[in-house]
């Protein structure tokens, strides 16, 4: 590169020279000036010792620095390819559209003098920041460069995200974090903590305010994670991802035990134990599509609806599939995924944490145009009944939608909690309420639909009439109760079977004498807790027809600062 902005010590060719006017060499001119009393005042100019750079040569100098930016460390390049890895350039050009993409702060450098850092001062300061759009709609972004210092978090760098998220705020719009970084600048101390502290503060003024999203493409070490923790949505990629609060190291001096960063904090661990990862791909072309499919669901803030699509004539779509999929046998598993599919527009629904608490389903879907939360009951999985990571994993879901006002169809199959020691003392009356206090404080339109089984809590939970769902709709095979026919008469006629002749014949009539009284899809409908008993055919188009009678729906919260939910 033959010069810099920051330097301008190079001279300028003859072609690049500005002339400087004849009449200045004399060092005064006399110069018509309206003063006091209106006499002409005599300025002087500063003789032109030396040749003035021309716009041209300036304009020169400041493409040969872009591209320098742009291009980076071509050693390094080479070695985050090798390791599978994109650069933070290339994954903004996969996630943005076409030349929609402005950079904020290019030049910025650190101004630290650790070991190290004197004389290396690499502009970006290992952070790409700006904004572009996902097909025409506004983001700001940051992608963390780990060419440069390992993508490690410093004073400077923190500065440039915490502009881009005081950006989205001011703007109403998404936030994206492409993280790939070795976690805070060591040499610069408690300067780099404290640029940390900053972004978690701000992630928490924009929580149900805008979208945000974390990316995981890279190492997200130590007090980093807490980021990704604390946005609405974070994806990470097999094999190059991980994330974790103390490394492989600190484990096995504290606890002796060895165990590798994929063990530990990779994307597999994320997706289906911690449930901290929302998505989980297998490379970054995907998963950076996948977050351009999410963004296209979403809504900018949380004052815009969700973007809508033309209407697809789902008040009038007969599904005769429904009765199919579902066994009339309330034991009998099957899998929700594929009511999801007859419900949804085009069958498509986006699920979030597809591998973790998967006795629960959550997605987003579109139904006649209108985005949707579904949530759902999911058989196949410990017979779909709720536990602790389940009713977390509803409860976080539940609130997002209702702070971004999309409405809600819950789903309902379900035989109750899951009983146990285990559950108990790891939490499950605190878990469950979570998923209760989310139900009870959303104001946005809800619809549950009881496409069989509903026991016990888990039924109020599920978002029962009683707890302020806006319509409940039941299948003819619905069965709503405090437990099922043979759980109750084993309660109900203990001494009765036990001194009976033929207790399994007594049993037997007992249970169907239960299930005709207390069992029958009438039961609740009559007693108005069900709005209406459909044809199973008939659910998509009743729940369309239900979203259009809701979507006017206004119910401001009670006056107060917030609730405390049970966390």
């Amino acid at each position: 590169m033959s010069g810099s902005l920051d330097g301008g010590a190079r001279r300028a060719d003859e072609a690049d020279v500005v002339p400087v006017p004849s009449e200045s060499r004399t060092g005064r001119r006399r110069l018509p000036r309206t003063g006091e009393g209106g006499d002409a005042q005599v300025i002087a100019l500063t003789p032109a010792a030396e040749r003035v750079p021309g716009m041209q040569s300036l304009r020169q100098r400041r493409r040969e620095l872009q591209e320098h930016i742009a291009e980076g460390k071509l050693d390094a390049v080479r070695r985050q390819h090798s390791l599978g890895k994109l650069t933070a350039r290339e994954r903004l050009a996969l996630l943005l559209d076409e030349d929609s993409f402005v950079e904020l702060e290019p030049y910025r450098r650190h101004r630290s003098s650790g070991p190290g850092l004197a004389g290396n001062r690499p502009y970006t300061d290992g952070v790409v920041t700006g904004s572009g759009t996902v097909d025409g709609r506004r983001v700001f972004v940051y992608a963390q460069d780990f060419t440069l210092f390992g993508g490690s978090l410093g004073e400077a760098h923190a500065a440039k995200i915490h502009k881009i998220l005081d950006l989205a705020i001011a703007n109403g719009a998404p936030v994206i974090g492409l993280n790939d970084s070795g976690g805070a600048r060591i040499q610069e101390g408690v300067l780099a903590l404290n640029g940390y502290g900053g972004i978690f503060r701000r992630q928490v003024e924009a929580s149900g305010v805008i979208p945000q999203i974390s990316v995981i493409l890279g190492p997200c070490a130590g007090g980093a994670a807490y980021s990704p923790a604390l946005a609405d949505f974070t994806f990470m990629v097999r094999d190059t991802a991980r994330m974790y609060l103390t490394g492989p190291d600190v484990v096995e001096a504290v606890t002796g035990r060895r165990v590798s960063h994929e063990e530990l904090g990779g994307a597999d661990v994320h997706g289906t134990h911690s449930g901290v990862a929302t998505v989980v791909h297998d490379d970054e072309e995907d998963c950076l599509a996948d977050v351009r499919y999410l963004i296209s669901l979403l809504p900018s803030n949380y004052l815009e609806p969700a973007p809508a699509t033309a209407r697809t004539g789902a008040a009038d779509d007969y599904r005769p599939r429904l009765a199919e999929i579902v066994p009339p046998s309330p034991n009998q598993p099957y899998d929700m995924r594929e009511v999801f599919a007859e419900v949804a527009d085009d069958g498509e629904f986006f699920e979030v944490h597809a591998g973790w608490a998967r006795n629960v389903l959550c997605a987003l879907a579109r139904i006649d145009g209108r985005v949707v939360g579904l949530v759902g009951n999911q058989p196949v999985v410990l017979a779909g009944v709720l536990d602790g990571p389940a009713a977390q994993k509803a409860a976080r879901f539940v609130r997002f939608c209702d702070a971004f006002g999309i409405p809600l169809v819950s789903l309902v199959d379900v035989p109750g909690f899951l009983p146990g020691v285990e559950q108990e003392r790891s939490g499950i009356i605190r878990q469950g309420a979570q998923l209760l206090h989310a139900y009870c404080e959303a104001t946005v339109p809800r619809i549950q639909v009881i496409l069989r089984k509903a026991y016990g809590g888990a039924y109020i939970v599920m978002d029962s009439r009683s707890i302020g769902c806006d319509l409940s709709l039941a299948w003819p095979t619905n069965e709503i109760a405090v437990m099922g026919a043979e759980g109750a008469v084993n309660v109900l006629y203990r001494r009765d079977l036990a001194a009976a002749a033929d207790p399994a014949a007594l049993r037997a009539r007992l249970v169907a004498e239960y299930t005709e009284e207390y069992l029958n899809p009438q039961y609740s409908a009559e007693r108005g807790l069900v709005d209406d008993i459909i044809d199973p055919a008939d659910t998509r188009a009743a729940i369309a027809r239900g979203l259009a009678m809701l979507q006017d729906k206004r119910k401001p919260g009670p006056s107060r600062k917030h609730g405390n939910l049970p966390i």
